[in-house]
């Protein structure tokens, strides 16, 4: 690498080469600096990141850590752990040496984060505390699997939150009643909450369909997509995990009503979405709705918790509920055990008859 000024606008620049993992030399230049200190500065650490060098800066490393991490994640969940690393840990790690960070700091870091609060106001709520550590600690895991680093300090220190989340609140089919009555006066805000509640998909799911996804002799609709609105772009991706593809058996009722559905839509290809709308809109009706209706707010993620719990309510297994919501059946059986009816009674008598027989 070497620096030289630029005469012609009074600036410092970089020539540099360095070697891709194919062993191709490449070279380039960095303008713009307004002092040889500033472009030494970076001439210097751009040497300890081509050299894998863990002397860099924490910041030098989380360029390492995309290049080598942002292409095997969903864009969408890049999105969510890029915005955390920006807002959240560069701004207090960025220009320490990755290799000084001490368990010290963690715990500073973290009694910032605890003492920090939303645009509202509200303190950081304890889910979204545990997944700030994990983003800090995933980083630091990076570096020690991969890159040398001796321990991981936010590990060694420990998580900050809690992983269980709010509670979960559901509609009884004569609340969800009441709000879809409210709502009907607009089609497409009908339709799409007749999904949401009566099928269980997520709000991503809804969002991706296309007419091509409903077969009406069987009575089935397949989900095999998500929508994302990342930046200013509508986004389709695959499904949150392997388990999210699946085919649903619709009710009869709901089937005719998607087929009327379909017949208003104009101009609609088989391939093309059939709510066009965000997830914003559906927020705004679950407001309108609720508001009108008479019923408590839920989240929109809650009409999954709704309809989860009414098919525990009539009965059905945590593996049959879990194959039709896309759910692994364990997390059916630990997020609602409270739904599941007892059989501890049954235990306890059990036992103490068995008791009673072996004296």
């Amino acid at each position: 690498m070497s620096v030289y000024k630029d005469e012609k606008t009074n600036t410092w620049k970089v020539y540099y080469r360095y070697t891709d993992w194919q062993g191709k030399v490449h070279q380039s230049t960095k303008r713009g600096f307004s002092t040889k200190r500033e472009a030494l500065a970076w001439e210097r650490e751009q040497k300890i990141k081509v050299e894998a060098d863990l002397d860099m800066t924490f910041e030098s490393f989380v360029d390492i850590y995309t290049v080598d991490m942002k292409n095997r994640i969903k864009e969408n969940t890049w999105h969510t752990k890029e915005h955390i690393m920006r807002t959240k840990i560069l701004p207090y790690f960025g220009q320490r040496k990755i290799s000084e960070i001490r368990p010290k700091d963690i715990i500073a870091w973290q009694n910032e984060m605890i003492k920090a609060t939303d645009k509202q106001g509200k303190p950081y709520s304890p889910v979204y505390l545990k997944t700030l550590h994990n983003q800090l600690s995933a980083i630091f895991n990076h570096a020690v699997k991969f890159y040398g680093l001796r321990e991981n300090p936010a590990a060694k220190v420990g998580n900050m939150g809690k992983a269980k989340g709010r509670e979960i609140l559901f509609w009884t089919q004569e609340e969800y009643q009441k709000f879809s009555f409210a709502i009907m006066d607009k089609p497409i805000s009908f339709y799409a909450f007749e999904m949401l509640y009566w099928c269980g998909v997520r709000e991503g799911e809804l969002l991706a369909l296309t007419p091509a996804d409903f077969d009406f002799e069987r009575g089935t609709v397949t989900i095999n997509k998500s929508y994302q609105r990342i930046g200013r772009c509508d986004v389709i991706t695959d499904p949150k995990t392997a388990k999210s593809n699946r085919t649903i058996k619709m009710p009869q009722f709901l089937i005719d009503e998607m087929q009327e559905y379909l017949k208003q839509l104009y101009g609609v290809g088989k391939n093309d979405r059939i709510f066009e709308v965000t997830k914003s809109y559906l927020h705004h009706e679950m407001d309108r709705g609720s508001k009108q209706a008479g019923v408590k707010r839920i989240r929109i993620h809650d009409l999954r918790h709704s309809h989860i719990s009414l098919l525990i309510d009539m009965g059905y297994s945590a593996v049959a509920i879990a194959d039709r919501v896309g759910h692994e059946s364990i997390d059916i059986t630990y997020n609602y055990a409270h739904l599941f009816p007892s059989t501890q009674d049954d235990m306890a008598d059990k036992l103490n008859n068995f008791r009673k027989e072996a004296i």
